[in-house]
Formats: C-alpha cells, sequence, structure tokens
C-alpha cells in the first residue's frame, strides 16, 4: 500500500473531482481485462497514487489515471509472476523429497523382513514374476508361495504403520 498524506482542502477538492469524474471511466476500461473486484482495487490505488499530483497540473486526466492504473496492474502482474516462479521452484525439491524418504524406508523395511518372505516378495514386485513362475524359481509349490507373499504384505504393512 502507500503511505497516505495529509491533503490541503484545495488539493482534496481537487482529486475528488477527478474521482467523481473518471472513477467509472477508468473502472469500466478496466474491467475487462482484471476483472471487476481487481479494477475495484486498482482504481482505488490509482486515485491514492495520484493524489499527491496538483490537479491543476495534470493536462490529460483519463491519460494520466490510465497510465496509473495500467502501471499499477503491471506491477501486480510481476509480483504474481515472481510468486508463481518462487512457488514452482520450490515445490519439485518437496515433491522430490517425499518421494525418495518413501523410497528408502521401503528399501529398510524389505532389508530387515525376513528371508523367506522377502525373496517372494521382490522377485513378484521388482522382478515381475507370477506367482507360478516364483514356485519353479524357488522350487516351492504356488500355495507356499501366496502364503509368503502374504506374510511378506503383513511385514510391511506393520512396519509402515498402513
Amino acid at each position: 500500500m502507500t503511505d497516505t498524506k495529509q491533503l490541503g482542502v484545495e488539493a482534496q477538492d481537487g482529486i475528488n473531482r477527478l474521482y467523481r469524474r473518471y472513477a467509472v471511466w477508468l473502472d469500466r476500461r478496466l474491467r475487462p481485462h482484471i476483472g471487476a473486484d481487481a479494477a475495484a482495487d486498482v482504481v482505488q490505488e490509482t486515485y491514492l497514487r495520484a493524489a499527491p499530483y496538483a490537479v491543476s497540473d495534470i493536462r490529460h486526466p483519463k491519460a494520466f489515471l490510465l497510465q496509473i492504473a495500467l502501471n499499477l496492474v503491471r506491477d501486480e502482474s510481476r509480483r504474481e509472476g515472481r510468486r508463481r516462479q518462487s512457488q514452482a521452484l520450490q515445490r519439485p525439491a518437496e515433491a522430490e523429497a517425499a518421494p525418495q524418504f518413501d523410497q528408502v524406508l521401503l528399501e529398510q523395511v524389505i532389508r530387515s523382513m525376513p528371508q523367506l518372505y522377502r525373496d517372494v516378495f521382490v522377485l513378484n514386485r521388482f522382478g515381475g514374476m507370477t506367482y507360478p513362475e516364483i514356485s519353479v524359481s524357488l522350487e516351492i509349490s504356488v500355495k507356499t508361495v501366496e502364503w509368503r507373499m502374504s506374510r511378506a504384505l503383513q511385514y510391511c504393512a506393520s512396519r509402515l504403520d498402513l
């Protein structure tokens, strides 16, 4: 926001007249580009920025007010762009941290799993093998593969608080 200054009676009169004469025009000019709420805010801020100027020195009031308003809109657009860019730079770091943590945690759980369960779990989940393929590979029955897999999943769930 801008700093407010005490204006003399003459300056207040001039700003008030300027506002009454051009506020609606300026609002209508801005609405299609930035929306009704933002336009109303920009109109108010425009008059705050115009207040220190002597109204008698303003030759083209519409051009003067419109230039102030456009500068305000550009400033806000730049701030918004910087804010979005800052958020975009922060997101990847946050987005990468969670999966890396999850991966490390899962790896620790799998390493701490009993060997019988771990072999079946790793071959199925990471090796892409089916239960019958694991059965042949480990020379155990399919029922045993199913039982060990269920135990491996229970183990993971208990360690990961699922």
